[in-house]
């Protein structure tokens, strides 16, 4: 790929490689836009299949971050981490400990957290080496974010009901669930207690058998989750899995999850708006994780943060009737909330003021 081509259309800040031969690490911190605040994303450790395809991802879920943290208030940019290995195999203490230290050499500029293939023991390893971190145990912190993400995608989900079907109830729907990872399989049980039945899958037969037993959930392939007849699929696995290929095999009327970068690209927001298909942009919808973890730098209220990632309902609503007013999906109006703050706090912060910097973030 043209690396400074794709940073100038997307207006990227900074691109950071990372090497420690004697741990092994290998891995690409990505800082978008600073402009409401530092750049809040979690740490992802994926077996990519090569450089490209972990810059990529990297890129994507950074933008992607910036979006979720604009469109939900939040004063904080968006960045991202990423962790080429096997998260199974692959983690030791130093490796993750001389991740910390990269991150600590941005000087505040990137906070990271956990994501997919990193636990909250893991950031707590991470945390010996830098006080840029969120999501660790112990003490003031959010710890796990996944239980918020999943309620405010459950919110989300009732939102898109109302639009649908005048009612939030998810009574009687049928749900096709993607991906039982921790968001998941929490956003299962909530939905199992509206009376929801679920259709799921997932690449791990384990989890798959777990969720079957607990919750009595159907279960499918993974390759035949698009052709399942139901009224909401819910991707909650890795990103770009709305496509040319899925779009037209899909049988719903809502799709709302919690994967990041659910579009493989822009025109797909318009694929689905042609179908018929009421489609909950990805970094609305799944906010709550960046809402949990940003209340954390204001010393953790659990409720506070439930409090907030609830608000999504409300936020899905704007994102729809911004559409509606313009005649545009619901992908492209997401996109517009979020750059309309960005686009006015840069003009707030033209004006000068001098303000004394407290220590630490």
């Amino acid at each position: 790929m043209e690396l400074f081509e794709y940073l100038d259309r997307y207006q990227y800040e900074q691109v950071v490689f990372i090497h420690d031969r004697p741990s092994g690490l290998r891995g690409i911190i990505v800082i978008h836009d600073t402009t409401l605040g530092p750049a809040l994303g979690g740490c992802r450790m994926w077996n990519y299949a090569n450089e490209e395809e972990a810059l990529i991802d990297a890129l994507r879920l950074a933008r992607g971050m910036t979006y979720k943290s604009a469109a939900a208030g939040l004063n904080l940019g968006g960045g991202k981490a990423v962790i080429m290995g096997d998260p199974k195999t692959g983690k030791s203490e130093a490796l993750l400990r001389a991740f910390g230290r990269f991150v600590q050499g941005l000087g505040g500029r990137y906070i990271t957290a956990e994501d997919v293939g990193v636990s909250v023991a893991d950031m707590d390893i991470v945390h010996m080496e830098t006080d840029f971190i969120t999501g660790v145990s112990g003490g003031n912190s959010s710890g796990d974010p996944s239980p918020v993400t999943a309620y405010g995608v459950w919110h989300g989900i009732k939102a898109c009901a109302h639009k649908a079907w005048g009612s939030d109830s998810l009574a009687g729907k049928t749900v096709a669930l993607q991906g039982l990872g921790h968001v998941g399989y929490e956003l299962a049980k909530l939905l199992k207690k509206d009376g929801v039945r679920l259709v799921v899958t997932d690449i791990d037969p384990e989890r798959v058998h777990a969720v079957r037993a607990e919750l009595g959930a159907e279960a499918v392939a993974p390759e035949d989750i698009w052709d399942v007849p139901c009224d909401i699929f819910s991707p909650c696995a890795l990103g770009a899995v709305l496509n040319d290929d899925t779009i037209p095999r899909l049988r719903c009327q809502i799709v709302a999850g919690a994967a990041n970068n659910q579009l493989r690209e822009e025109k797909h927001g318009q694929m689905l708006k042609d179908r018929g298909i009421l489609y909950a942009p990805d970094f609305i919808i799944n906010a709550g994780g960046v809402i949990n973890v940003a209340d954390e730098l204001e010393g953790y209220d659990r409720q506070r943060a439930l409090r907030k990632a609830a608000g999504i309902y409300d936020r899905i609503l704007q994102v729809f009737a911004i559409a509606e007013r313009d005649g545009i999906s619901t992908a492209v109006a997401a996109d517009r909330l979020a750059e309309e703050r960005i686009r006015m706090m840069k003009e707030v912060r033209s004006i000068y003021v001098h303000k004394e910097r407290k220590p630490g973030l």
